[in-house]
């Protein structure tokens, strides 16, 4: 595709492709089957946007938003439950809703193909790794690329970026959409940031972003969070209060991976490390492992461990995934995001 074509792609993204379907059936079509709209009002304003988010949330978490009674949750369910069918398919139906996926490019080609060709929509992907090591070089260059056109890696969508440590930077965007040949300011018009300055503030974003995927259908391809632990880390501390904070991080990432399913969006966060003191007895080269515990190793789909290599050279290896195997590629960070290594 020429590139002057992927700069006037860029400037509207986004249009959709004619056929593609959007797949998730509005709230508002309860309205249809009994429910009032005073209800679906309260039910948006809670982040519950589309028919197959009831479904996903328990009767408990129905139940404490304001007015809502168990009769009217049980209603609500069953109405749901009529507009969209959450029950068994076949693996062929499967194989089907999972052609929907799209994979999002890296910038580097060595990245891409450890991924499988880059980031994919419907799950999360989470980098982990030291300072330095490129997390949220990844994240700036990956919004970039999420606008440009399919044929060109890109996701031909917007982006969320829910930054917790100030690490945004417009000046970065701004110099890897040059590296692009898009036009910078489009490029920063097309994502959208916001601050997060503690955990619940972080979960309301969260809500707040899944309702705008709602109302924006089919046009952002994808959700950043950089990162998804900092906060947490400051708001509980010490072993009396790990077991609120994994509780509350279960929720958080829970919703994470609903929203991706729900809206088809990438989802890409950073974690950071921590020093295990146990690992040097068992001989290991780099004693370091992920913040998050056992609740972040199984919410993330792929999780990608990041360290520096000789001179500008950094390493990613696949420490966990369900589509491709364990294996290391070569990266460099750049003016222009992440390239490979030359």
């Amino acid at each position: 595709m020429a590139m002057d074509q992927a700069v006037r792609d860029i400037e509207d993204p986004i249009e959709e492709e004619e056929n593609e379907e959007i797949f998730f059936t509005e709230i508002d079509e309860l309205q249809n089957h009994g429910i009032n709209a005073a209800d679906i009002t309260k039910l948006k304003l809670a982040g519950i946007c589309t028919v197959r988010c009831v479904q996903m949330m328990t009767k408990k978490t129905l139940c404490k938003i304001k007015g809502f009674s168990e009769t009217k949750v049980d209603k609500l369910k069953e109405a749901a439950a009529k507009l969209d069918s959450a029950s068994f398919i076949t693996g062929l139906e499967y194989s089907v809703q999972r052609k929907k996926v799209m994979v999002i490019s890296t910038g580097a080609k060595q990245l891409d193909e450890l991924l499988g060709g880059g980031i994919q929509t419907m799950s999360i992907t989470e980098a982990f790794g030291e300072f330095r090591t490129g997390k949220t070089q990844i994240a700036h260059t990956l919004c970039v690329i999420a606008q440009l056109p399919t044929a060109m890696g890109g996701g031909n969508g917007k982006a969320a970026y829910i930054d917790t440590e100030g690490t945004f930077r417009h000046e970065r965007i701004k110099a890897i959409a040059d590296r692009f040949g898009i036009d910078s300011e489009a490029a920063l018009e097309n994502i959208l940031v916001a601050r997060a300055y503690n955990s619940e503030h972080q979960m309301d974003l969260i809500t707040e972003i899944a309702a705008r995927f709602a109302e924006e259908k089919g046009i952002f391809r994808l959700l950043v969070i950089d990162s998804i632990i900092a906060l947490f880390r400051t708001d509980f501390s010490g072993r009396g209060e790990l077991s609120e904070r994994q509780q509350k991080l279960n929720q958080m990432l829970s919703r994470l991976m609903k929203i991706a399913e729900e809206f088809n969006v990438a989802i890409y966060l950073t974690n950071q490390v921590q020093s295990d003191p146990g690992a040097g007895m068992t001989f290991v080269a780099d004693p370091k492992k992920p913040v998050g515990g056992h609740i972040m190793a199984h919410a993330s789909t792929t999780r990608l461990y990041l360290r520096k290599g000789r001179g500008e050279e950094r390493i990613a290896k696949v420490y966990d995934s369900p589509d491709v195997p364990e294996a290391e590629a070569p990266y460099a960070i750049t003016v222009g995001g992440i390239v490979d290594v030359s």
